[in-house]
């Protein structure tokens, strides 16, 4: 009989799937494990790199995105694996060949594709991959005007770009299939933030006439508008508001023939609505009304429900009014989580410090169903419960259902209620954990090195987060949670240590979902970004064993 004393080696491993059957619905689990073992060891420093904006790997493993420096040109690649031969005895202890050391040994160019006009540049943090058709989706952006007049509806205090294109593309050969272009708008391109994709549903907020606009991405690789939610919410509502101002319009005209004239010759017109006022929109009136419906249900007593209605919503009123749409998801495809704000929140780079509220609504029903500010006790207790709810993955990922959270990870949630126990301000530390929502669209990396049920790390210095951080001098440790050793590090630099502390650089790290390779890059003032490979270049024929590994055709 087999026996090991180490039963975490990769030996013992497959052996224990041979005789054994993991219990139901873990075989994935157990599969996952095998990362414990396989792991991005080998760090490559000089590796001759283009001169490009990497942006990410597509969910499915199958494209590494990049742009061009000059923000003009798409280009993609398609991760490969290192090759090489070694004569000697110990190839283990020997340096990698030079050709080892360039970026062709990893990745294979397929196209390089001229996004953007010659006035419009490529947002490099903003893409989208639609995994069922292997579509991705991109935008490009004139510069903004920060003072344009608000005209036309616009929200005062909201920036203008005069040409926003988002380009769908199949990323197969690189044909462009269909584009969406706003004008004299703006949607916020940073991280996403303003774009949410639901399966084949696209939700894109205008900050500056403050719409969703939700859109749907057909199999013909074509982009369809389904409604707009703002101004009006159901289809009808702009032919019921002009047919009814046409009838007020021309009863209005007929009685003024029957009005008398003074001696001045002025007809008495004071009642007369004047052109310049305007409704609410229609999203902001399902918000106004579902907050007053609140309200007045809180107080059951006749005599003290005027003065509590005038304490909680009249004085308020304004405030309320002068909301507007910051960000949104979908929760699912027939109803939308939108965060409300200021003016002032809703373009500032950090919104934590102001308040803000979340509102479910129903697209079917153009109903408001929930209403919360970004403080409150009860929204908390239900995002620590049901945080993956909030996390809308696509039916077909399979990696993307491994991302670890505080509800289906132990490790997590310890984690978060030792932040919480620690925590000086419990409102502040709700209101911290709830700046998050909305999530932005395919914002985490799926990597099973993320896994915080196979990996202990600083989640300071690294995340599945996909977010630039300071970079750090000393290596970032990856520490098994079974074992409780390191397995791997990821180091910033060779001159770790020797870094002059009063030059800033910042970290970015892009890792596959499910190979051991992973880019950090380091980009500091001035000078060009230094691309570092993170793999392991010894195990190739076992991770085909283990059937981890997708070939590509």
């Amino acid at each position: 009989m087999f026996r090991s004393n180490n039963n975490n080696n990769v030996t013992a491993r497959i052996f224990q799937r041979q005789i054994r059957t993991p219990a139901p619905g873990t075989s994935f689990h157990c599969a996952r494990r095998f990362y414990e073992n396989i792991v991005p060891s080998c760090t490559i420093y000089d590796a001759e790199c283009p001169d490009h904006s990497f942006r990410k790997f597509t969910e499915d493993g199958q494209y590494l995105i990049s742009f061009s420096r000059n923000h003009q040109d798409l280009i993609v690649y398609r991760p490969s694996w290192l090759t090489f031969s070694c004569k000697e005895e110990d190839c283990d202890g020997q340096d990698l060949p030079l050709k080892a050391r360039k970026f062709e040994s990893f990745f294979s160019q397929l196209y390089s594709v001229p996004l953007a006009s010659s006035s419009e540049l490529i947002c490099k943090d903003f893409f989208l991959y639609i995994e069922s058709n292997q579509f991705g989706l991109f935008a490009t952006s004139t510069p903004q005007v920060h003072d344009a007049p608000a005209i036309g509806g616009a929200v005062n205090g909201v920036p203008s770009v005069e040409k926003i294109t988002f380009h769908l593309l199949r990323l197969g050969d690189g044909v462009i299939l269909d584009e969406k272009v706003f004008r004299n708008d703006y949607v916020n391109l940073a991280h996403s933030m303003g774009v949410f994709l639901y399966d084949d549903l696209l939700a894109i907020v205008s900050l500056r006439y403050q719409k969703i606009h939700i859109l749907q991405i057909r199999d013909s690789g074509t982009l369809v508008d389904v409604r707009a939610i703002g101004e009006f919410c159901q289809e009808d509502d702009e032919l019921f508001l002009n047919s009814s101002s046409q009838c007020i319009a021309s009863a209005d005209k007929s009685r003024q023939h029957h009005i008398p004239v003074d001696h001045v010759g002025q007809s008495d017109n004071h009642n007369q609505p004047s052109p310049d006022n305007s409704l609410l929109s229609g999203i902001k009136q399902r918000l106004l009304s579902f907050i007053f419906q609140g309200i007045w249900n809180e107080e059951t007593d006749e005599t003290l429900r005027m003065q509590h209605v005038k304490k909680k919503f009249y004085f308020h009123f304004q405030d309320y009014v002068d909301l507007i749409m910051w960000k949104v998801q979908l929760l699912d495809r027939h109803h939308l989580l939108i965060k409300f704000g200021s003016v002032d929140g809703g373009v500032s780079r950090n919104a934590d410090n102001h308040p803000a509220f979340l509102a479910v609504y129903n697209m079917e029903t153009t109903e408001i169903i929930a209403f919360y500010q970004n403080s409150v006790d009860e929204l908390y207790l239900l995002f620590e419960q049901f945080c993956d709810h909030f996390h809308v993955t696509s039916k077909r990922s399979l990696y993307m259902n491994f991302i670890s959270s505080h509800s289906n990870n132990i490790h997590a949630r310890e984690q978060v209620r030792s932040s919480r126990n620690k925590s000086t301000s419990l409102p502040q530390f709700v209101k911290k954990m709830l700046s998050s929502l909305p999530y932005c669209s395919q914002s985490q990396s799926p990597s099973p090195y993320f896994d915080q049920s196979l990996f202990r790390y600083d989640e300071k210095l690294i995340s599945a987060t996909e977010r630039h951080r300071q970079c750090t001098d000393h290596p970032i440790k990856f520490i098994s949670r079974q074992s409780n050793t390191l397995k791997f590090k990821i180091k910033p630099g060779p001159e770790v240590g020797t870094a002059d502390g009063r030059v800033k650089k910042i970290s970015s790290f892009l890792f596959h979902p499910f190979l051991p390779l992973a880019l950090s890059i380091q980009q500091t003032w001035s000078l060009q970004p230094a691309v570092i490979f993170h793999s392991e270049i010894t195990n190739y024929s076992l991770y085909l064993m283990l059937g981890l590994v997708v070939e590509y055709g």
